[in-house]
């Protein structure tokens, strides 16, 4: 049964709950395209808490909450039209929740006035964001914790 899901708007006490939800992604999610190595440098289990935490306070991202409660995933749509952070829990992919954070993030974009979104996307989620008209317009190489990850900047004109 595919879960009812809200947007609501981050709020404090948030963080601890969309690290776990980016954790699990990165290392139930990708698991396909990245290597045990690459997983581990980009959501490594050991991480500054209170950085993490900075960072959602800067990022503002919505929240994908189901009706009894749990996080589902969480999105953020940055000035210009960058979505910096896009993440699903396994346990709710393919349930239409990413579906519904990225239809948040396009009525957002429509309300700011933005003509376009862009993200840099892992090889994990890009066939997620062609199927919702972004297109490659570069292949990267990211570096973290010394390893090199391959994404792709994707983007789309609104």
């Amino acid at each position: 049964m595919t879960p009812i899901v809200r947007i609501r708007p981050f709020r404090t006490g948030d963080a601890p709950a969309l690290r776990a939800v980016f954790h699990a992604s990165v290392h139930g999610l990708a698991c396909h395209c990245y290597t045990p190595e690459q997983r581990g440098a980009w959501a490594p289990s050991e991480h500054d808490a209170a950085q993490w935490a900075a960072r959602m306070q800067a990022n503002q991202p919505f929240v994908a909450e189901t009706d009894g409660g749990a996080i589902a995933g969480f999105a953020d749509l940055q000035p210009g039209g960058y979505i910096d952070m896009f993440f699903v829990a396994p346990a709710f992919a393919r349930q239409g929740v990413g579906h519904a954070l990225m239809a948040h993030i396009h009525a957002q974009a429509a309300q700011q006035g933005l003509a376009r979104l862009w993200a840099d996307v892992s090889l994990a989620a890009e066939p997620f964001f062609a199927a919702r008209g972004f297109a490659v317009e570069t292949r990267q190489a990211v570096e973290r914790a010394g390893v090199v990850l391959h994404n792709a900047r994707m983007g789309k004109a609104l």
